[in-house]
């Protein structure tokens, strides 16, 4: 509420009409019709939101050594592993690790952004995805993507990929990647809507 309003608004309810400069009072009547039609300024207090006062920090050896212990699990597994650091409100942070191809995958709301720790892998996006099936509300995944781009990645390298696109890690025999990967619930229902057309 703006200063001149907020004066206004007093003088109304203190029974003073202003016209022209003029100063005049009202009647009881016009009082008590305004004073039902004027609702009563209340102070409003705003509350401080409390900040998380703990921050969490995860230093590059520590990662390092927990991929390490990953790579075992995904030399003796399916070819990959991983490990959720922590969940939050709307992300979540993971540690990944490949030694084989992974399947072809699409996120409907969520957005993946992986910081390549060690190694290194060819991340392919976009087109279509080949055998694809929905293994939860919002998430496909299939054997392959045809018509996709390729990127590579390595040590040292960020890569964000947006929700509704579909993406593949692609890693060759001879090589290993780990990653730090933030997944990012996106707000955008209109890319969920959007993605799910394609299937």
């Amino acid at each position: 509420m703006t200063p001149v309003l907020r004066r206004q608004l007093a003088e109304v309810r203190a029974g003073i009409l202003t016209w022209s400069g003029e100063e005049e009072q009202m009647d009881d009547p016009t009082m008590a019709i305004l004073a039902q039609l004027l609702p009563e300024e209340k102070e409003v207090v705003v509350k401080k939101r409390s900040l998380p006062t703990d921050v969490d920090h995860w230093s590059k050896p520590i990662m390092l050594e927990r991929t390490a212990y990953l790579r075992q699990m995904a030399r003796h597994g399916e070819g990959s592993a991983g490990e959720t650091l922590k969940e939050f409100p709307h992300h979540t942070a993971m540690l990944s690790v490949r030694n084989r191809n992974g399947e072809a995958e699409l996120h409907a709301r969520f957005a993946d952004l992986f910081y390549v720790l060690d190694g290194k892998a060819t991340l392919l996006t976009g087109g279509t995805i080949t055998g694809s099936r929905e293994t939860a509300p919002g998430e496909i995944r299939g054997h392959s993507i045809e018509g996709g781009k390729r990127q590579d990645l390595r040590s040292g390298d960020l890569a964000h990929i947006p929700a509704g696109v579909p993406h593949q890690m692609l890693v060759s025999e001879e090589n290993t990647f780990s990653a730090f990967v933030l997944k990012i619930e996106e707000q955008d229902t209109e890319s969920f809507a959007e993605s799910q057309k394609r299937f």
